[in-house]
């Protein structure tokens, strides 16, 4: 029978770590300590309790993601999608209060009818 610590080729002993899934802040400290130089890959997995893949992988990720945020932002534009919520929002209400006012002048002429013109 095969040893369940041996890695199947009989070369040694296989590492086994228990499955820890980081938390997006605990990974996001993690990048922050490898950017800061405060941790080696090495170091990093070993604090965190997970393999050295699963920082690289980290590494990559948060770069690629910080290289497309970076080439979509532009200087002075603001950062949300699309126009403002509240500025539609007082759109939609002064033309609602524009057909209101228009239809109050109509019925005010009908009401009163048409003056002369002294």
């Amino acid at each position: 029978m095969s040893d369940p610590q041996s890695n199947g080729n009989g070369t040694g002993p296989r590492r086994r770590r228990g499955k820890r899934f980081l938390s997006p802040s605990e990974k996001y400290e993690i990048w922050l300590s490898l950017i800061r130089g405060e941790y080696t890959i090495a170091a990093a997995a070993e604090q965190s309790g997970v393999d050295r893949s699963t920082i690289m992988k980290l590494r990559s990720v948060a770069r690629q993601g910080a290289l497309e945020a970076l080439a979509q932002s532009k200087p002075g534009v603001r950062a949300g999608h699309g126009p403002d919520p509240e500025l539609a929002a007082a759109k939609v209400e002064i033309a609602r209060l524009s057909e209101a006012l228009k239809e109050m002048g109509v019925r005010l002429m009908l009401a009163e009818g048409k003056g002369r013109w002294d």
